[in-house]
């Protein structure tokens, strides 16, 4: 296995470990910030290091179409371009595929697109997306190329998407082949029916991954739904391999995914929030621009080993971010993925002292109250 998975301590379905990698451990669970074109939006490599991250994602769709996967190549991969030396893990560009782009044509055996910058047309295999990832950006992680339907979706339709996304499983594995410093995690699919659910996972661990995806949720379901599919899916994976959660999400999601036995988890919401004033915080989030923060001389957390936390008060980033002065998207950003990486570090001492549920109770508790 070129990614192996030491799990140190569990408490009920919740447990906490460390992922290995050629360029680093990755402490579990483990939150991944997005860092779309080639940058964690606002933020330095330095900066973001320093909040504790392990590890960031990439976007294949965004780097596909800019620099694109040749430049991306000759200038010696993702790590090398933006100076992060530290594990990256790709997503296939499929969802963003989806979302973003005039879609002209699905097919079997690829997804024909029109690009969201400038019109162009691109084509994108399973094969096409793995080398990309794999050879172009250089991920430590690599993930299969799927098909996301949006909620709700009626069953036949969400049946078809997992079963192409079956397929084009088995195509990426192919592509991938087997290298010593580079992992592939195939996609579990099935919107919110678990017989889906349960016939992805199995068909993924026939062809066998090094790591497994819940793909379909974080789609427009719900908190509510998304535990109520958490319930059954990560157990459908194998138990000894991580389990990532895609596109989630906020801190509730995170401690709810953590109980039912997930392990990272990637979001743009901390960077997306903090470039319009909003720092999460374990009391929920709070609005930067509410007047009640004009002479408020707190920091955001004093206990959050970051400069954006614990330096400046409340009243200077309340006035950054009504004068719309870019050190303020800074900072707040700065701050919500120092959050984020001390809710992680929280979640992985409480499973280790056996006091997750415990930790649990807390945090509900305090985020319902206000």
């Amino acid at each position: 296995m070129p990614l192996p998975f030491d799990i140190t301590a569990t408490e009920g379905r919740a447990r906490t470990g460390v992922l290995k990698t050629a360029r680093g451990d990755i402490r579990t669970p483990a939150f991944m910030p997005v860092g779309t074109a080639a940058t964690v939006k606002a933020l330095t490599v330095d900066q973001v290091a320093a909040t504790g991250a392990d590890i960031i994602l990439g976007n294949t769709y965004h780097l596909m179409l800019r620099p694109g996967p040749e430049r991306m190549q000759r200038l010696g991969g993702l790590h090398r371009f933006m100076g992060w030396d530290k594990p990256i893990l790709t997503d296939s560009g499929g969802f963003q595929v989806m979302s973003l782009s005039g879609i002209s044509k699905l097919t079997e055996e690829a997804v024909t697109f029109s690009s969201h910058v400038d019109g162009s047309k691109h084509v994108l295999t399973p094969e096409r997306s793995i080398q990309i990832q794999a050879d172009a950006i250089g991920s430590d992680i690599v993930m299969q190329l799927d098909e996301c339907v949006a909620w709700p979706a009626e069953e036949p339709r969400a049946r078809k998407s997992m079963e192409l996304s079956a397929r084009w499983a088995k195509r990426s594995k192919d592509a991938f082949g087997t290298r010593d410093a580079q992992a592939l995690f195939g996609i579990q699919q099935g919107s919110t029916f678990e017989n889906l659910r349960r016939e992805s996972a199995d068909r993924l661990i026939e062809i066998g991954f090094d790591g497994y995806a819940i793909g379909g949720l974080a789609v427009g379901e719900g908190h509510q739904a998304m535990c109520e599919v958490l319930d059954y899916a990560p157990s459908m994976l194998p138990a000894d391999r991580p389990r990532y959660l895609m596109g989630v999400g906020k801190p509730i999601d995170l401690v709810e995914a953590v109980y039912r036995g997930v392990d990272m988890f990637d979001c743009v919401l901390p960077t997306r929030a903090g470039r319009h004033g909003q720092a999460w915080t374990w009391d929920g989030p709070i609005n930067l621009k509410n007047a009640r923060f004009a002479e408020d001389q707190d920091p955001l957390d004093a206990d959050i080993a970051c400069p954006a936390s614990s330096l400046y008060s409340k009243a200077y980033l309340h006035h950054l971010v009504r004068t719309d002065e870019i050190l303020g998207k800074v900072l707040i950003s700065w701050h919500n993925i120092a959050f984020y990486q001390a809710l992680t570090a929280a979640m992985r001492d409480a499973i280790s002292a056996d006091t997750f549920e415990a930790f649990r109770r807390e945090f509900h508790a305090r985020h319902t109250s206000n």
